[in-house]
């Protein structure tokens, strides 16, 4: 009986944390009710009260879950490439296309600071895709790929670089090859930061 219990607790959750990424995805978090997502789950209040303590504990959920899938995509499409250093420049490339989606960038990047603040928003990103980019970078920087010196600096200005790119994607005026031009640009970028043997 409690594995029954605990298994329509987590569906509960997951209807939940669905439900509202639908819902912050194509209205935006500022236009979500909490009636509204209660009804697309097919729950009580009670219920998701019993999981999260308000409409911004959700969003929470949502961003986290939304953080993990891009930096599972950008792992994967890094972790399919050669070298470290095509690893680094897939990475990157990974997440400039996953996070350029409409509902990813809208929850990640626009949202996500907003409700959430800045400090607790960078955590969350240090956590997922700044931290896989540190370590890449720091990687390279041991074998000699880049230059010696401290890591974080060069993390942070890359992840800012990244995602005011994929802000940039989503203006309205944006034209259809504007994403390969990013990512040529993005490319020119990294390579400028490899050392030349």
């Amino acid at each position: 009986m409690t594995g029954t219990r605990a298994e329509q607790r987590e569906a509960t959750r997951r209807a939940l944390v669905a439900a509202g990424r639908r819902l912050f995805a194509g209205e935006g978090y500022a236009a979500v009710g909490l009636a509204e997502i209660v009804r697309e789950a097919g729950v009580t209040k009670g219920a998701l009260y019993h999981h999260f303590d308000g409409k911004a504990a959700l969003f929470r959920a949502v961003l986290e879950e939304a953080q993990r899938e891009v930096a599972d995509q950008v792992a994967a499409e890094a972790d399919a490439a050669g070298d470290p250093w095509e690893q680094l420049k897939a990475g990157c490339a990974a997440f400039v296309r996953a996070a350029a989606g409409p509902g990813v960038r809208r929850i990640m990047l626009i949202d996500g600071p907003a409700v959430l603040g800045w400090a607790e928003w960078r955590a969350i990103d240090e956590a997922a895709s700044a931290r896989h980019l540190g370590e890449a970078l720091a990687a390279l920087a041991e074998n000699g790929e880049i230059a010696a010196g401290p890591v974080a600096p060069l993390t942070h200005l890359l992840s800012g670089a990244m995602n005011e790119a994929v802000l940039w994607l989503a203006r309205p005026e944006s034209e259809p090859g504007d994403l390969d031009d990013t990512l040529a640009a993005l490319s020119r970028m990294l390579d400028g930061l490899r050392v030349r043997t």
